[in-house]
């Protein structure tokens, strides 16, 4: 992929990931350490809840959803960070054996106003599942690099 920078990206424009399978083995593991819930970490605890069987926390699916994002280079020669997210919604459970994958647009794009060696991008994020189902959308702000001289 060309390396892109700030000054590349147009309102509108959409990336998609490639796609990840989670496995029980998957979710109960990061559940059993980042949000140990009974329906993420016990499945008859999960068979007895509202939900009628194990489902994967939302904060693995927002990270499964942002790596894969990440995995497609998209922002790679040009991210600074991030100064945080908003509107993050958990739309249907996650199950093992559900294959997702990332679609992102940008939202907007405005030059930073105090540093001129960066914009702000919003992206849009939404998870979705291998019936194309959202389970996940997000909107997160992130801080890109501009192109300098160093990088013509």
């Amino acid at each position: 992929m060309t390396p892109r920078y700030f000054d590349d990206f147009r309102v509108g424009e959409r990336f998609v990931s490639g796609s990840a399978t989670l496995t029980e083995s998957d979710i109960v593991g990061f559940a059993q350490e980042f949000d140990p819930q009974p329906f993420h970490v016990d499945t008859k605890a999960a068979e007895e809840s509202p939900y009628g069987g194990l489902i994967a926390s939302g904060f693995q699916t927002l990270s499964l959803g942002f790596r894969l994002f990440i995995d497609t280079g998209t922002i790679a020669a040009c991210s600074m960070g991030s100064p945080g997210m908003e509107q993050v919604r958990w739309l249907l459970p996650v199950r093992p054996g559900d294959t997702l994958r990332t679609e992102a647009r940008v939202a907007e794009v405005r030059p930073s106003g105090s540093k001129p060696d960066r914009g702000v991008l919003l992206m849009d994020y939404e998870m979705k599942n291998q019936r194309g189902e959202a389970v996940l959308t997000a909107r997160a702000i992130h801080l890109l690099r501009r192109k300098g001289e160093r990088d013509a």
